[in-house]
């Protein structure tokens, strides 16, 4: 049951092959997520963002100020990808980042705000990127591990609709919403 609250939609899955039309798909996600969530959102009280979407979870607040702080982390790394040979990326402890002040109690709509302009500029680069620039890759300094960006849309394109999922979980569970 936990796994389920966890991860509602699953743990990310990538091809190993990637194609142009799931990149297209994973592109449109990301592109859609800021108005799709500020969609879904948009009447919560502030008592009802405060709810945690399970036992020892993040609120619903703190999830839509990760999703901002996330991304934006993501673009950068994109940044990086584009300007320097397989960098080693800054990692974040986005659990304390979670727990500070401003991702408690400060108001969803500056995220969001922030997820409609990082979103549009983020997918403007996006779709401009080249076959050989999805080939890029960057090394995540904790697993050690090489991620193309290509395989990076897909897990940002997961990351949406996996925080997506927690917010309309909740709000089904609580009645919020039929």
């Amino acid at each position: 049951m936990l796994e389920s609250l966890k991860y509602p939609i699953g743990h990310v899955k990538i091809p190993s092959e990637i194609t142009s039309k799931e990149l297209n798909t994973w592109i449109q996600t990301i592109e859609n997520f800021p108005l799709k969530l500020d969609n879904l959102v948009q009447n919560l009280s502030d008592e009802q963002l405060d709810t945690t979407y399970r036992k020892n979870g993040w609120t619903i607040r703190q999830v839509i100020h990760h999703c901002a702080d996330s991304h934006q982390n993501s673009y950068i790394r994109f940044k990086w990808t584009l300007t320097e040979n397989k960098p080693v990326i800054k990692a974040y402890f986005e659990e304390k980042w979670g727990e500070l002040f401003d991702s408690k109690s400060a108001p969803i709509q500056l995220s969001i705000q922030v997820l409609y302009a990082l979103h549009a500029k983020w997918v403007y680069l996006l779709k401009g990127l080249t076959n050989e620039d999805l080939t890029r890759s960057f090394i995540h300094p904790e697993s050690k591990e090489t991620v193309t960006l290509a395989q990076n849309i897909a897990i940002y394109a997961w990351h949406c609709n996996h925080h997506y999922a927690h917010i309309y979980n909740l709000m089904q569970k609580q009645h919020w919403i039929s």
